[in-house]
């Protein structure tokens, strides 16, 4: 007597997977899926169907996808990193630290566009992405301009060396404003490790799987990707939340505002004690 597994095979279910991975074709298991299976179990895709009420286990819902073949294919090779280097340091508010950069990308008639990128540290909540032939350091000072306006002014501000980031233009903008504008070190692109992961991901997501015959139509889908990579893409540092939904959790449980991230600070755990004295009730009671 042997047993004899019985599959059931829930075709709506594979429908919609297989919808999804048309739509979000950077989404879900690399080929080397069963190896990172124990490392990352939830994946973007899992994370969608469990949005829309698919209480389906991953075990399965991996199966499914190898039977589909969805797998996605790894561009490119990895880098290693050499020698030792210092973790970098989590912004612990909004607006505490925001990182800028540029990517570069062409039209279908060959001309080049560029793509200033702008990324809350904190939050990871992309905060602009502008799309021009042409951005020079008075450019990007008025676009920053424009964010502080809706957004508040940030406290440190980190960049590479680039020709654009050191112009007089920008030197001017950070003393009036009196910002911390941080730059990394030169051939140091680790030290922005948050803007170039998403840069990473904008390039692998949108830049590598879109044409663009003009430069308004690439405007118009980079704005569009903005919006779903803030309040509808899942990310994985973040709990699988949104980044938008992330930003949310900071007002209610800290009373801060995007404009005054510094409003309130964290009760103390036990009353202080005066000077010369032990509250030893306190204490106790405190732990």
């Amino acid at each position: 007597m042997r047993y004899e597994a019985i599959r059931q095979d829930d075709p709506v279910l594979r429908e919609r997977l297989k919808e999804l991975a048309k739509v979000r074709r950077r989404f879900g298991y690399p080929l080397a899926g069963r190896r990172l299976l124990a490392i990352a179990v939830r994946r973007r895709l899992h994370v969608f169907l469990r949005r829309e009420g698919h209480e389906v286990n991953h075990k399965r819902l991996f199966r499914i996808y190898r039977e589909e073949q969805l797998h996605v294919r790894r561009r490119g090779g990895r880098k290693r990193a050499m020698g030792t280097r210092a973790p970098l340091v989590l912004p612990l508010m909004p607006n505490q630290r925001w990182s800028l950069d540029f990517v570069s990308d062409q039209l279908t008639d060959g001309r080049r566009f560029r793509i200033l990128t702008v990324v809350d540290d904190c939050t990871r909540e992309c905060l602009a992405l502008i799309a021009d032939t042409s951005l020079s350091g008075a450019r990007v000072a008025r676009e920053l301009a424009t964010l502080f306006d809706a957004r508040g002014k940030p406290q440190t501000i980190v960049s590479d060396n680039g020709t654009e980031f050191t112009s007089n233009a920008i030197l001017k903008f950070v003393d009036d404003r009196k910002i911390d504008w941080h730059y990394i070190a030169l051939g140091k692109p680790t030290q922005n490790a948050f803007i170039e992961s998403f840069n990473g991901r904008l390039r692998d997501e949108l830049l590598n799987e879109t044409l663009f015959p003009s430069l308004h139509h690439a405007r118009v889908t980079l704005a569009a990707w903005r919006t779903d990579y803030n309040t509808e893409r899942p990310h994985s540092r973040l709990g699988w939340q949104t980044p938008a939904e992330f930003a949310r959790t900071f007002a209610p449980q800290r009373g801060l505002t995007l404009r005054n991230p510094q409003s309130s600070a964290p009760a103390p755990v036990a009353q202080p004690a005066q000077m010369g004295k032990t509250q030893t009730r306190s204490l106790a009671h405190h732990g």
